[in-house]
Protein backbone atom coordinates (compact mmCIF):
# COMPACT_ATOMS: atom_id res chain seq x y z
CA UNK A 1 0.00 0.00 0.00
CA UNK A 2 1.72 3.09 -1.10
CA UNK A 3 2.48 5.85 1.56
CA UNK A 4 0.56 8.42 -0.45
CA UNK A 5 -2.68 6.19 0.15
CA UNK A 6 -1.62 5.54 4.14
CA UNK A 7 -1.63 9.57 4.50
CA UNK A 8 -5.06 10.02 3.28
CA UNK A 9 -6.20 6.97 4.97
CA UNK A 10 -4.56 8.48 8.18
CA UNK A 11 -6.26 11.98 7.59
CA UNK A 12 -10.17 9.89 7.08
CA UNK A 13 -9.71 7.88 10.16
CA UNK A 14 -8.68 11.17 12.42
CA UNK A 15 -8.32 14.53 10.68
CA UNK A 16 -7.34 17.42 12.63
CA UNK A 17 -10.47 19.71 12.27
CA UNK A 18 -9.32 23.20 12.97
CA UNK A 19 -12.18 25.34 14.78
CA UNK A 20 -12.60 27.54 11.71
CA UNK A 21 -13.39 24.79 9.64
CA UNK A 22 -15.66 22.69 12.06
CA UNK A 23 -17.97 26.34 12.11
CA UNK A 24 -17.67 26.29 8.81
CA UNK A 25 -18.89 22.60 8.21
CA UNK A 26 -21.65 23.14 10.87
CA UNK A 27 -23.10 26.01 8.92
CA UNK A 28 -23.05 23.79 5.34
CA UNK A 29 -24.79 21.13 7.10
CA UNK A 30 -27.17 23.19 8.49
CA UNK A 31 -28.32 25.37 4.88
CA UNK A 32 -28.02 21.75 3.38
CA UNK A 33 -30.93 20.96 5.55
CA UNK A 34 -33.21 23.92 4.79
CA UNK A 35 -32.42 23.20 1.26
CA UNK A 36 -33.66 19.47 1.82
CA UNK A 37 -36.38 20.47 3.77
CA UNK A 38 -37.40 22.95 1.08
CA UNK A 39 -37.15 20.60 -1.47
CA UNK A 40 -39.09 18.05 -0.14
CA UNK A 41 -42.91 18.23 -2.21
CA UNK A 42 -40.88 18.35 -5.42
CA UNK A 43 -41.86 16.03 -7.95
CA UNK A 44 -38.30 14.41 -8.31
CA UNK A 45 -37.89 14.67 -4.69
CA UNK A 46 -41.31 12.14 -4.09
CA UNK A 47 -40.27 10.23 -7.07
CA UNK A 48 -36.81 9.17 -5.65
CA UNK A 49 -38.22 8.72 -2.02
CA UNK A 50 -41.00 6.30 -3.67
CA UNK A 51 -38.31 4.89 -5.56
CA UNK A 52 -35.98 4.06 -2.61
CA UNK A 53 -38.92 2.65 -0.69
CA UNK A 54 -40.02 0.17 -3.41
CA UNK A 55 -36.86 -0.99 -4.51
CA UNK A 56 -34.30 -0.23 -1.82
CA UNK A 57 -35.41 -1.91 1.34
CA UNK A 58 -33.07 -3.39 4.68
CA UNK A 59 -32.08 -6.75 5.34
CA UNK A 60 -31.51 -5.60 9.14
CA UNK A 61 -32.40 -2.76 11.33
CA UNK A 62 -28.65 -1.94 11.03
CA UNK A 63 -28.37 -1.58 7.88
CA UNK A 64 -31.49 1.26 7.61
CA UNK A 65 -32.31 4.30 7.83
CA UNK A 66 -35.03 6.72 7.63
CA UNK A 67 -35.40 9.49 4.81
CA UNK A 68 -34.60 13.10 5.80
CA UNK A 69 -37.95 14.70 5.88
CA UNK A 70 -40.24 11.78 5.05
CA UNK A 71 -39.49 8.98 7.82
CA UNK A 72 -40.13 5.80 6.18
CA UNK A 73 -37.15 3.45 7.02
CA UNK A 74 -35.43 1.81 4.05
CA UNK A 75 -32.01 0.82 3.32
CA UNK A 76 -28.71 3.29 3.91
CA UNK A 77 -28.06 3.72 0.23
CA UNK A 78 -31.68 4.10 -0.23
CA UNK A 79 -31.61 6.74 2.32
CA UNK A 80 -28.94 8.59 1.06
CA UNK A 81 -29.59 8.04 -2.68
CA UNK A 82 -33.47 9.58 -1.85
CA UNK A 83 -31.94 12.38 -0.09
CA UNK A 84 -29.21 13.93 -2.12
CA UNK A 85 -31.59 12.97 -5.53
CA UNK A 86 -34.05 15.70 -3.17
CA UNK A 87 -31.36 18.19 -2.41
CA UNK A 88 -29.88 17.98 -5.66
CA UNK A 89 -33.22 18.73 -7.33
CA UNK A 90 -33.58 22.33 -5.87
CA UNK A 91 -30.44 23.65 -7.06
CA UNK A 92 -29.91 26.04 -3.71
CA UNK A 93 -26.44 23.42 -1.75
CA UNK A 94 -22.96 24.46 -1.60
CA UNK A 95 -20.97 24.24 -3.97
CA UNK A 96 -16.72 24.60 -4.71
CA UNK A 97 -15.46 26.79 -7.56
CA UNK A 98 -12.20 24.42 -8.71
CA UNK A 99 -14.50 21.43 -9.56
CA UNK A 100 -17.17 22.98 -11.03
CA UNK A 101 -20.00 21.34 -8.80
CA UNK A 102 -21.50 20.35 -5.47
CA UNK A 103 -20.28 18.61 -2.26
CA UNK A 104 -22.68 18.97 0.83
CA UNK A 105 -25.83 17.47 -1.01
CA UNK A 106 -23.93 14.50 -1.35
CA UNK A 107 -22.16 13.80 1.95
CA UNK A 108 -24.97 15.48 4.38
CA UNK A 109 -27.75 12.43 3.64
CA UNK A 110 -24.64 9.78 3.70
CA UNK A 111 -24.12 10.89 7.43
CA UNK A 112 -27.75 10.93 8.41
CA UNK A 113 -27.98 7.82 6.79
CA UNK A 114 -24.85 6.05 8.25
CA UNK A 115 -25.22 7.86 11.69
CA UNK A 116 -28.43 5.96 12.37
CA UNK A 117 -26.76 2.91 13.44
CA UNK A 118 -24.42 5.10 15.64
CA UNK A 119 -26.51 6.04 18.82
CA UNK A 120 -23.05 6.80 20.40
CA UNK A 121 -21.77 9.12 17.63
CA UNK A 122 -21.86 12.66 19.04
CA UNK A 123 -22.03 16.18 17.51
CA UNK A 124 -18.00 17.00 17.75
CA UNK A 125 -17.46 13.58 15.61
CA UNK A 126 -20.05 13.76 13.47
CA UNK A 127 -18.84 17.48 12.62
CA UNK A 128 -15.49 16.18 11.95
CA UNK A 129 -16.67 13.03 9.95
CA UNK A 130 -18.45 15.68 7.75
CA UNK A 131 -15.14 17.84 7.33
CA UNK A 132 -13.09 14.95 6.50
CA UNK A 133 -15.72 14.00 3.98
CA UNK A 134 -15.59 17.62 2.26
CA UNK A 135 -11.82 17.57 1.79
CA UNK A 136 -12.15 13.82 -0.09
CA UNK A 137 -14.49 14.97 -1.88
CA UNK A 138 -13.04 18.00 -3.39
CA UNK A 139 -9.30 16.64 -3.96
CA UNK A 140 -11.33 13.68 -5.94
CA UNK A 141 -13.13 16.26 -8.08
CA UNK A 142 -9.83 18.40 -8.26
CA UNK A 143 -7.49 14.87 -9.57
CA UNK A 144 -10.53 14.12 -11.47
CA UNK A 145 -10.53 17.33 -13.04
CA UNK A 146 -7.21 17.63 -14.31
CA UNK A 147 -6.69 14.24 -15.74
CA UNK A 148 -9.58 13.84 -18.31
CA UNK A 149 -11.24 16.13 -20.83
CA UNK A 150 -15.00 15.81 -20.44
CA UNK A 151 -17.17 18.33 -18.08
CA UNK A 152 -18.50 15.35 -15.45
CA UNK A 153 -21.42 15.76 -12.85
CA UNK A 154 -20.27 15.65 -9.14
CA UNK A 155 -21.70 12.23 -8.32
CA UNK A 156 -18.31 10.92 -10.30
CA UNK A 157 -16.28 12.46 -7.39
CA UNK A 158 -18.62 12.82 -3.85
CA UNK A 159 -18.99 9.27 -3.94
CA UNK A 160 -15.46 8.80 -2.63
CA UNK A 161 -16.92 11.16 0.05
CA UNK A 162 -19.92 8.97 0.60
CA UNK A 163 -17.80 5.74 0.55
CA UNK A 164 -15.07 7.67 3.22
CA UNK A 165 -18.52 8.17 5.69
CA UNK A 166 -19.30 4.94 5.59
CA UNK A 167 -16.33 3.02 6.27
CA UNK A 168 -15.83 5.63 9.23
CA UNK A 169 -18.80 4.84 10.53
CA UNK A 170 -18.56 1.39 10.00
CA UNK A 171 -14.96 0.84 11.30
CA UNK A 172 -13.45 -0.58 8.11
CA UNK A 173 -9.92 -0.91 8.31
CA UNK A 174 -7.05 0.47 5.99
CA UNK A 175 -7.40 -2.31 3.30
CA UNK A 176 -11.66 -2.08 3.30
CA UNK A 177 -11.15 1.84 3.15
CA UNK A 178 -8.96 0.69 0.01
CA UNK A 179 -11.25 -1.21 -1.39
CA UNK A 180 -14.25 1.06 -1.03
CA UNK A 181 -12.91 4.32 -2.38
CA UNK A 182 -12.02 2.42 -6.08
CA UNK A 183 -14.78 1.02 -6.04
CA UNK A 184 -16.76 4.21 -5.76
CA UNK A 185 -14.05 5.94 -8.47
CA UNK A 186 -14.94 3.17 -11.05
CA UNK A 187 -18.34 3.21 -10.56
CA UNK A 188 -18.94 6.54 -9.95
CA UNK A 189 -21.38 8.34 -12.71
CA UNK A 190 -18.99 10.02 -14.60
CA UNK A 191 -22.16 11.62 -16.56
CA UNK A 192 -22.35 14.96 -19.13
CA UNK A 193 -23.10 17.86 -17.11
CA UNK A 194 -23.46 20.22 -20.12
CA UNK A 195 -25.73 17.55 -21.51
CA UNK A 196 -27.95 18.63 -18.43
CA UNK A 197 -27.34 22.37 -18.93
CA UNK A 198 -28.57 22.18 -22.72
CA UNK A 199 -31.79 20.16 -21.77
CA UNK A 200 -32.33 20.57 -17.91
CA UNK A 201 -34.34 17.44 -16.62
CA UNK A 202 -34.34 15.76 -13.03
CA UNK A 203 -31.18 14.15 -13.29
CA UNK A 204 -29.16 17.57 -12.31
CA UNK A 205 -25.67 17.04 -11.15
CA UNK A 206 -25.71 13.47 -11.05
CA UNK A 207 -24.88 13.69 -6.59
CA UNK A 208 -28.10 10.82 -6.40
CA UNK A 209 -26.25 7.96 -8.33
CA UNK A 210 -22.88 9.52 -6.64
CA UNK A 211 -24.60 9.12 -2.58
CA UNK A 212 -26.05 5.74 -3.47
CA UNK A 213 -22.43 4.22 -5.76
CA UNK A 214 -20.51 5.28 -2.32
CA UNK A 215 -22.70 4.10 -0.08
CA UNK A 216 -23.04 0.42 -1.74
CA UNK A 217 -19.29 0.67 -2.16
CA UNK A 218 -18.62 1.11 1.60
CA UNK A 219 -20.86 -1.59 1.87
CA UNK A 220 -19.40 -4.00 -0.54
CA UNK A 221 -15.92 -3.36 0.89
CA UNK A 222 -16.71 -4.12 4.11
CA UNK A 223 -17.89 -7.43 2.73
CA UNK A 224 -14.87 -8.72 1.42
CA UNK A 225 -15.40 -7.14 -2.56
CA UNK A 226 -12.33 -5.62 -4.05
CA UNK A 227 -12.03 -2.41 -6.18
CA UNK A 228 -9.32 -1.32 -8.04
CA UNK A 229 -7.38 1.16 -6.90
CA UNK A 230 -8.65 4.97 -7.04
CA UNK A 231 -6.31 6.81 -9.57
CA UNK A 232 -7.45 9.96 -8.21
CA UNK A 233 -6.01 9.37 -4.77
CA UNK A 234 -2.81 6.93 -5.69
CA UNK A 235 -1.81 8.00 -9.24
CA UNK A 236 1.69 9.84 -9.37
CA UNK A 237 -0.09 12.71 -11.13
CA UNK A 238 -3.39 13.12 -8.31
CA UNK A 239 -0.18 13.58 -5.67
CA UNK A 240 -0.02 17.00 -5.63
CA UNK A 241 -4.16 17.41 -4.81
CA UNK A 242 -3.22 15.48 -1.98
CA UNK A 243 0.34 17.06 -0.50
CA UNK A 244 -1.78 19.84 1.62
CA UNK A 245 -4.16 17.71 2.77
CA UNK A 246 -4.85 17.97 6.17
CA UNK A 247 -3.58 21.92 6.48
CA UNK A 248 -5.47 23.57 3.65
CA UNK A 249 -9.15 23.17 4.06
CA UNK A 250 -11.00 23.44 1.15
CA UNK A 251 -14.33 23.79 2.31
CA UNK A 252 -13.52 27.17 4.06
CA UNK A 253 -13.91 27.81 0.32
CA UNK A 254 -16.85 26.46 -0.48
CA UNK A 255 -19.95 28.93 -1.27
CA UNK A 256 -23.35 29.25 0.21
CA UNK A 257 -26.11 29.61 -2.86
CA UNK A 258 -28.74 33.12 -1.90
CA UNK A 259 -31.19 31.47 -4.86
CA UNK A 260 -32.14 28.30 -5.49
CA UNK A 261 -30.81 28.36 -9.12
CA UNK A 262 -27.65 26.91 -11.18
CA UNK A 263 -24.65 29.08 -9.64
CA UNK A 264 -23.73 30.30 -13.35
CA UNK A 265 -26.70 32.64 -13.07
CA UNK A 266 -25.61 34.16 -10.09
CA UNK A 267 -23.52 36.77 -10.74
CA UNK A 268 -25.50 38.07 -13.06
CA UNK A 269 -28.40 38.39 -10.68
CA UNK A 270 -26.51 40.00 -8.34
CA UNK A 271 -25.66 42.33 -10.78
CA UNK A 272 -29.26 43.22 -11.98
CA UNK A 273 -30.56 43.01 -8.00
CA UNK A 274 -27.55 45.98 -6.86
CA UNK A 275 -28.49 48.22 -9.46
CA UNK A 276 -32.17 48.14 -8.85
CA UNK A 277 -31.84 48.15 -5.35
CA UNK A 278 -29.37 51.68 -5.78
CA UNK A 279 -32.04 52.96 -8.13
CA UNK A 280 -35.24 51.55 -6.58
CA UNK A 281 -36.21 50.20 -10.03
CA UNK A 282 -39.31 47.79 -10.65
CA UNK A 283 -39.50 46.07 -14.16
CA UNK A 284 -41.84 48.77 -15.34
CA UNK A 285 -38.65 51.06 -15.27
CA UNK A 286 -36.17 48.22 -17.28
CA UNK A 287 -36.28 48.44 -20.92
CA UNK A 288 -33.49 45.75 -21.78
CA UNK A 289 -30.98 44.08 -19.59
CA UNK A 290 -27.68 43.11 -21.33
CA UNK A 291 -25.64 40.59 -19.91
CA UNK A 292 -22.02 39.09 -20.53
CA UNK A 293 -20.78 36.00 -18.83
CA UNK A 294 -18.58 33.12 -19.24
CA UNK A 295 -19.60 30.92 -22.01
CA UNK A 296 -21.09 28.04 -19.13
CA UNK A 297 -23.64 30.56 -17.75
CA UNK A 298 -23.94 31.91 -21.34
CA UNK A 299 -25.02 28.90 -22.40
CA UNK A 300 -27.68 28.58 -19.67
CA UNK A 301 -30.92 27.42 -21.27
CA UNK A 302 -33.19 30.47 -22.74
CA UNK A 303 -36.66 29.48 -22.97
CA UNK A 304 -39.94 29.37 -20.97
CA UNK A 305 -39.23 26.66 -18.54
CA UNK A 306 -42.00 23.84 -18.12
CA UNK A 307 -40.69 22.57 -15.18
CA UNK A 308 -38.42 23.54 -12.25
CA UNK A 309 -35.26 21.78 -13.29
CA UNK A 310 -35.51 23.78 -16.51
CA UNK A 311 -36.30 27.11 -14.18
CA UNK A 312 -33.52 26.81 -12.20
CA UNK A 313 -31.32 26.40 -14.98
CA UNK A 314 -32.34 29.07 -16.88
CA UNK A 315 -30.49 32.66 -16.43
CA UNK A 316 -32.97 34.17 -18.33
CA UNK A 317 -36.22 33.14 -16.69
CA UNK A 318 -34.35 33.92 -13.16
CA UNK A 319 -33.16 37.46 -14.33
CA UNK A 320 -37.02 38.31 -15.25
CA UNK A 321 -38.13 37.13 -12.09
CA UNK A 322 -35.70 39.51 -10.10
CA UNK A 323 -37.25 41.77 -12.05
CA UNK A 324 -40.59 41.10 -11.28
CA UNK A 325 -39.97 40.24 -7.40
CA UNK A 326 -36.80 41.72 -6.51
CA UNK A 327 -35.99 38.33 -5.56
CA UNK A 328 -35.73 34.79 -6.33
CA UNK A 329 -36.81 31.78 -4.10
CA UNK A 330 -38.19 28.11 -3.85
CA UNK A 331 -41.93 29.61 -4.67
CA UNK A 332 -40.78 31.04 -7.97
CA UNK A 333 -39.19 27.68 -9.70
CA UNK A 334 -42.28 25.44 -8.87
CA UNK A 335 -46.05 25.07 -9.99
CA UNK A 336 -47.90 28.08 -11.19
CA UNK A 337 -44.62 30.38 -10.65
CA UNK A 338 -43.62 28.50 -14.18
CA UNK A 339 -46.42 29.83 -16.06
CA UNK A 340 -46.07 33.30 -14.57
CA UNK A 341 -47.61 35.56 -17.46
CA UNK A 342 -45.65 38.88 -15.41
CA UNK A 343 -42.03 36.77 -15.51
CA UNK A 344 -42.59 35.21 -18.87
CA UNK A 345 -43.43 38.72 -20.66
CA UNK A 346 -40.63 40.00 -19.68
CA UNK A 347 -38.04 37.09 -20.88
CA UNK A 348 -37.79 39.43 -24.69
CA UNK A 349 -35.79 42.08 -22.67
CA UNK A 350 -32.87 40.14 -21.50
CA UNK A 351 -30.25 39.29 -23.92
CA UNK A 352 -26.84 37.33 -22.84
CA UNK A 353 -23.90 37.28 -24.03
CA UNK A 354 -20.17 35.15 -23.64
CA UNK A 355 -17.35 37.25 -23.30
CA UNK A 356 -13.86 35.90 -23.17
CA UNK A 357 -12.97 38.73 -20.29
CA UNK A 358 -15.14 36.25 -17.58
CA UNK A 359 -14.28 33.36 -19.41
CA UNK A 360 -10.56 33.77 -18.13
CA UNK A 361 -12.01 33.76 -14.35
CA UNK A 362 -13.43 30.47 -15.02
CA UNK A 363 -13.75 28.15 -12.78
CA UNK A 364 -12.18 30.27 -9.92
CA UNK A 365 -14.54 32.88 -9.91
CA UNK A 366 -18.26 32.76 -11.35
CA UNK A 367 -18.04 36.79 -12.79
CA UNK A 368 -20.70 38.38 -15.12
CA UNK A 369 -21.24 42.32 -15.60
CA UNK A 370 -24.64 43.72 -16.62
CA UNK A 371 -26.19 47.05 -18.55
CA UNK A 372 -29.46 48.14 -18.12
CA UNK A 373 -31.30 50.12 -20.58
CA UNK A 374 -33.68 52.10 -18.46
CA UNK A 375 -37.37 53.19 -20.04
CA UNK A 376 -35.98 56.89 -20.31
CA UNK A 377 -33.26 55.62 -22.53
CA UNK A 378 -30.42 55.82 -19.48
CA UNK A 379 -27.96 53.18 -19.67
CA UNK A 380 -26.54 51.60 -16.58
CA UNK A 381 -23.33 49.58 -16.03
CA UNK A 382 -23.25 47.19 -12.96
CA UNK A 383 -19.11 46.70 -13.75
CA UNK A 384 -17.45 43.24 -12.90
CA UNK A 385 -19.73 40.91 -10.65
CA UNK A 386 -18.62 38.06 -8.43
CA UNK A 387 -21.17 36.27 -7.38
CA UNK A 388 -22.81 36.21 -3.55
CA UNK A 389 -22.00 33.66 -1.08
CA UNK A 390 -18.21 32.03 -1.75
CA UNK A 391 -14.94 32.99 0.23
CA UNK A 392 -14.70 36.55 -1.30
CA UNK A 393 -18.47 37.69 -1.50
CA UNK A 394 -19.80 35.93 2.46
CA UNK A 395 -23.19 36.39 3.10
CA UNK A 396 -23.93 37.96 6.69
CA UNK A 397 -25.39 35.52 9.83
CA UNK A 398 -28.78 37.26 8.97
CA UNK A 399 -28.84 36.69 5.59
CA UNK A 400 -27.65 32.13 6.03
CA UNK A 401 -30.80 32.47 8.52
CA UNK A 402 -33.13 33.75 6.50
CA UNK A 403 -32.23 31.93 3.22
CA UNK A 404 -32.38 28.68 5.92
CA UNK A 405 -36.25 30.03 7.26
CA UNK A 406 -37.15 30.68 3.57
CA UNK A 407 -36.62 27.37 2.34
CA UNK A 408 -37.22 25.28 5.36
CA UNK A 409 -40.15 26.85 7.61
CA UNK A 410 -43.27 26.68 4.67
CA UNK A 411 -42.49 23.24 4.89
CA UNK A 412 -41.75 21.95 8.20
CA UNK A 413 -43.36 24.84 10.00
CA UNK A 414 -42.00 27.63 11.93
CA UNK A 415 -40.84 26.39 15.35
CA UNK A 416 -39.53 23.33 13.88
CA UNK A 417 -37.30 25.19 11.12
CA UNK A 418 -36.21 27.68 13.87
CA UNK A 419 -35.40 24.24 16.07
CA UNK A 420 -33.10 23.16 13.19
CA UNK A 421 -31.62 26.42 12.48
CA UNK A 422 -30.50 26.68 16.30
CA UNK A 423 -28.68 23.19 16.25
CA UNK A 424 -26.48 24.81 13.96
CA UNK A 425 -24.49 26.96 17.25
CA UNK A 426 -25.64 23.97 19.99
CA UNK A 427 -23.01 21.65 17.86
CA UNK A 428 -20.65 23.97 18.62
CA UNK A 429 -20.96 24.52 22.01
CA UNK A 430 -21.86 21.25 23.12
CA UNK A 431 -19.32 18.79 21.17
CA UNK A 432 -20.76 15.87 23.57
CA UNK A 433 -24.31 16.06 22.48
CA UNK A 434 -25.65 13.50 20.66
CA UNK A 435 -26.04 13.80 17.10
CA UNK A 436 -29.54 11.81 17.11
CA UNK A 437 -30.88 15.52 18.44
CA UNK A 438 -30.19 16.75 15.12
CA UNK A 439 -31.36 13.75 13.00
CA UNK A 440 -34.32 13.44 15.03
CA UNK A 441 -35.62 16.85 14.21
CA UNK A 442 -34.86 16.18 10.24
CA UNK A 443 -36.17 12.67 9.58
CA UNK A 444 -39.58 12.84 10.87
CA UNK A 445 -42.08 13.33 7.98
CA UNK A 446 -43.56 16.76 7.31
CA UNK A 447 -47.33 17.99 6.21
CA UNK A 448 -48.07 17.65 2.57
CA UNK A 449 -48.80 20.68 2.68
CA UNK A 450 -48.54 24.25 5.31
Amino acid sequence: MSSQFSKIAQFICNPEVPDSARDRVALLLTDTLGVAAGATHLPPSRIARTAAARFHSAGTTDDSAPMLFDGRRVSVPGAAYAAATQIDNLDAHDGFNPVKGHIGCAVVPALFAFAEARPDLTVRAALDILAMSYEISARAGLSLHASVTDYHTSGAWNALGVAAIGCRLRDAGEKQLREALGIAEFHGPRSQMMREIATPTMLHDGSGMGALTGSMAAFLALDGFEGAPAITLESPQAAPFWTDLGEVWTLEQNYIKPYPVCRWAHAPLDALRSMMRARNLSSDDIRHVTVRTFAEGAALFSGVPDTTGQAQYSMHFALCTLMRYGHVGPEHISGDALRDHDVISLMDRITVQEDDAHNALFPAQRTAEAELTLSDGTILHSGFTEARGGPDTWMSEAEHEEKFMAFCAPVTGDGRARDIWKMRTAMLDDSDMPFSHLSGLVTPAVPESM
